[in-house]
């Protein structure tokens, strides 16, 4: 990922110099259980760990030979190490090391993502209780709807993102595998203790079973939960650059001071960071297509899936912890208006009332198609002729001789939609 859309953090997780590392780890790991179970001589994990520097350049000089980097990992330990290096690696596949160690930059990655998502989910709920009995209107298919809160709009985010966090738990459970199983999965060549060995010591799961390789189905599965997060961070971005219109102004994002918005009209402050969340989020979606049809590998393993995943890894993971922050930051900053938000709610001049005012007339024996006929009637006038709906509803007698002024005078207020916004908050802040 490039450097523009990226955090040091995730970056080196993914760095050339942490993967090698990851890899010698779980050769090191595999290399304690084999003296432990007397399978190779003891002090060989202690002499490779102590002697056996990563040298990332000299490894791809060797690669560049071979043609094979766990051979070329291994060689240049081995240079470093010593003789005694010649007992890693004792029964092992490339697999074994490149699963296990692909699973931990996952659960690395996961972690810090978890860790996003929980500032994000602060910051929401800060901004969602302060602006809890902000009135603003609701839209359905972008039309003026029925009022909510602006609180009532952030909670939406913040239970969704709850939601999120929850399945980025469970998919970080799901690629804690780890898999020393040897060529084609059967333990022909190495002791079945050393995989669990391995995968205690490395804070993972021993794969029940694997064939060669871990299923791809893990990973498809995590890689679809990063998906989803991007598809909830885009929602809420759209919302922001939707609310940002100059026809709506509800909110704003901040503009800090020398900023620019336009390189040709000095008074634009465009929402570029929601913008540019919208794009991020597609490129993070993009990777879950890929990430499902690795799990279609020909028998007990192929290198398919290998060119797919040393791209979608670290980009994948990158961009959306990128992304997290962004956000994070942008709702934090936000400017909101809440004077605008009620010029909004009375711009159409009461229509947003017609449900209540229809269910009124059913109450004193309309039938429902003949009072949402009656209203919808008032409605479109109010519309056409930029009327109040409240005046042509009281210069009506077939409506006034049913109901009060007084009654109409009370449905056409905001209470009735807020009474249940502490109850909703209740739900989702508990």
């Amino acid at each position: 990922m490039i450097s523009r859309y990226s955090r040091k953090e995730l970056t080196e997780i993914w760095s050339e110099e942490n993967k090698y590392k990851i890899w010698l780890d779980v050769e090191v790991a595999a290399a304690q259980a084999m003296e432990k179970f007397k399978i190779i001589p003891k002090g060989v994990a202690s002499v490779v760990r102590r002697r056996g520097k990563i040298n990332v350049k000299r490894i791809h000089q060797i690669e560049g030979k071979v043609k094979h980097d766990i051979i070329a990992f291994l060689t240049s330990i081995t240079e470093k190490a010593g003789i005694k290096a010649r007992y890693l690696h004792q029964g092992m596949t490339s697999s074994d090391v490149l699963d296990t160690s692909f699973n931990i930059q996952l659960v690395q990655s996961g972690k810090i993502l978890m860790k996003d998502i929980e500032k994000l989910l602060s910051v929401i709920k800060k901004k969602a209780l302060k602006h809890k009995m902000t009135p603003c209107i609701g839209r359905s298919h972008g039309i003026h709807a029925e009022p909510i809160t602006f609180g009532l709009k952030l909670a939406s985010y913040y239970e969704e993102f709850k939601r999120n966090k929850k399945r980025l738990e469970n998919a970080i459970g799901e690629v804690s595998t780890c898999a020393i199983s040897g060529a084609v999965g059967t333990f022909a060549n190495i002791d079945p203790r050393v995989e669990i060995f391995v995968s205690k010591k490395l804070k993972l799961k021993p794969e029940p079973i694997s064939t060669q390789i871990i299923p791809r189905d893990r990973h498809a599965y995590y890689f679809s939960v990063l998906g989803i997060i991007a598809g909830s961070i885009e929602r809420f971005a759209t919302e922001i650059r939707h609310l940002q219109r100059s026809e709506v102004f509800e909110l704003q994002e901040f503009f800090s001071k020398g900023q620019k918005g336009s390189s040709a009209m000095p008074h634009k402050k465009n929402p570029i960071l929601s913008e540019n969340l919208t794009g991020l989020a597609r490129l993070v979606r993009s990777s879950v297509i890929p990430a499902l049809e690795n799990i279609a590998l020909w028998h007990e393993r192929d290198i398919s899936h290998s060119s797919v995943e040393r791209n979608i890894g670290p980009d994948a993971n990158i961009t959306l912890d990128f992304a997290l922050f962004r956000l994070t930051n942008l709702v934090d900053n936000m400017i909101i208006y809440p004077k605008n938000m009620m010029k909004n709610l009375n711009i159409t001049k009461g229509v947003i009332f017609s449900q209540e005012m229809m269910l009124e007339l059913t109450k004193v024996g309309l039938s429902r198609e003949k009072a949402y006929k009656k209203i919808q009637i008032h409605a479109i006038n109010s519309f056409n002729k930029n009327t109040n709906l409240i005046e042509l509803i009281k210069k009506d007698k077939s409506i006034t001789s049913l109901i009060s002024e007084k009654k109409i005078d009370k449905v056409f207020t905001y209470s009735k939609h807020l009474k249940n916004v502490n109850y909703i908050f209740r739900r989702v802040f508990r």
